[in-house]
């Protein structure tokens, strides 16, 4: 049985406080959503099955180029980290897994990263690479790039981390290795476009030559800008697609919500790749401007919404071999990251279960009439339902807390690590 770092006591003092007032929700909403022909307990079984895995890195305080102000009790380490991740699915019940990145998890011997994470009902999705930073003792620079160097000396180095990686997620018992590449130039002429993304390309090809199996997924991330403002490597899925195309079927691409322009419309985005057979999975966030970072669902829950509809509508297609894979990946410069983590973890299940209400008959129905004002609406009055009370019915049945967040305040949990973690220090910038 897994160590629980919360008294379940508490949670069944707070669970039995709100029991009522769910009970009462909970059978209102069967009973309008009976009356459209849903079957409450069918559509409870569909979101209880949603799981997102939390990223290590998610459980810190997170940063501006100005500034950080970490919390108290941050964790110093991957052992902290689990223990924070344990705890965020104890209470929430959506998130079994953890995404770890090295070298920041760094550790002698992986397999008691393995071991503790068993202790604490934990398991272990894609792991990530870093060659966006120099590392202590680093022979070579990725100053100027990593995977697209024209240095075959520094490629050779970035495909050795990458493939240390692996080595690292086979240990854990993961199935996929996470590419986000920082490559790319901010002046024009600085470097060959066309020779930089064919030796990302050629790269990332020696490291789907190393994943363990046919089991393995690589999935590559994109990113618009930043930190190479004049042009990055991989600056849009097309680019990313054409990579995973050349690199073979264990590639795939990876959409990050916040990877994108202001306005992109990211659920077309996500249906070309799920077309293309080659859509691998998500790191879910918000975002205002560019990379914010921001909690999912928290600036823009419609966006997440229609990205879920896309998501329910292949599944129903059976339009894909296997479903993508749904991570979080956030950075909380104000929050409790925990908190922050549980209640994204919420916002992504309430976005699928609204797109589970969508009728779909209606909606082909419409769509072929051309009929725009009623297949909109159709849309939006799925996504109109309050699913609250199913979100915190599937918790509470799991052993949850029907509010993770109350639940999570009164344990105390913080305020405990606190005393025992070392005390983290703030800095003039940076980005975590």
């Amino acid at each position: 049985m897994a160590e629980l770092l919360i008294d379940p006591g508490i949670i069944e003092a707070h669970n039995r406080q709100e029991a009522g007032g769910l009970a009462q929700d909970y059978e209102a909403l069967s009973r309008s959503l009976a009356r459209r022909g849903i079957d409450c307990e069918a559509l409870l079984h569909k979101v209880s099955a949603l799981e997102i895995a939390v990223p290590s890195w998610g459980v810190g305080t997170g940063g501006t180029r100005f500034a950080r102000f970490p919390g108290p009790g941050e964790p110093a380490d991957i052992f902290d980290k689990l223990e924070d991740c344990a705890v965020i699915q104890q209470l929430g019940r959506a998130t079994p897994r953890v995404s770890l990145h090295f070298p920041w998890d760094e550790v002698a011997d992986m397999a008691t990263v393995s071991a503790r994470g068993q202790e604490l009902g934990l398991g272990f999705d894609a792991v990530n690479s870093n060659t966006f930073q120099d590392q202590p003792g680093q022979a070579l620079s990725y100053k100027f790039g990593s995977l697209s160097h024209a240095d075959a000396e520094v490629r050779a180095q970035a495909i050795a981390h990458n493939i240390d990686c692996i080595r690292k997620g086979a240990v854990l018992g993961a199935r996929a290795l996470t590419i986000w590449l920082a490559d790319g130039s901010n002046f024009a002429g600085q470097s060959h476009l066309a020779r930089a993304f064919e030796r990302y390309v050629e790269s990332v090809s020696a490291i789907e030559a190393a994943l363990p199996d046919e089991s393995w997924r690589l999935l590559l991330e994109y990113k618009n800008f930043e930190p190479a403002f004049y042009a990055t490597v991989v600056q849009d899925w097309g680019s990313c697609l054409l990579a995973a195309q050349a690199v073979g079927h264990r590639a795939r691409c990876l959409v990050d919500l916040g990877h994108h322009a202001p306005s992109t419309n990211i659920e077309l985005i996500v249906a070309r790749l799920i077309s293309a057979g080659k859509l691998g999975g998500f790191h879910l966030n918000d975002s205002r401007f560019g990379d914010d970072d921001l909690d999912a669902g928290s600036v823009d829950p419609f966006r997440l919404f229609l990205v879920f509809n896309e998501l329910v509508d292949a599944e129903q297609r059976q339009a894909w071999d296997e479903a993508p894979a749904l991570m979080l990946d956030q950075s909380h410069n104000l929050t409790d990251p925990i908190e922050s983590l549980m209640l994204s973890a919420d916002a992504a299940r309430r976005a699928h279960a609204q797109a589970l209400l969508v009728d779909r008959a209606q909606l082909a129905e419409l769509q072929a009439r051309n009929d725009a004002a009623m297949a909109a609406e159709t849309l939006r009055r799925a996504f109109r339902t309050d699913v609250t009370p199913l979100l915190a019915e599937a918790r509470r049945r799991a052993g949850g807390a029907i509010e993770p967040v109350g639940a999570y305040r009164l344990s105390g949990y913080r305020k405990r690590v606190a005393a025992r973690r070392p005390l983290s220090t703030g800095s003039g910038g940076g980005i975590v």
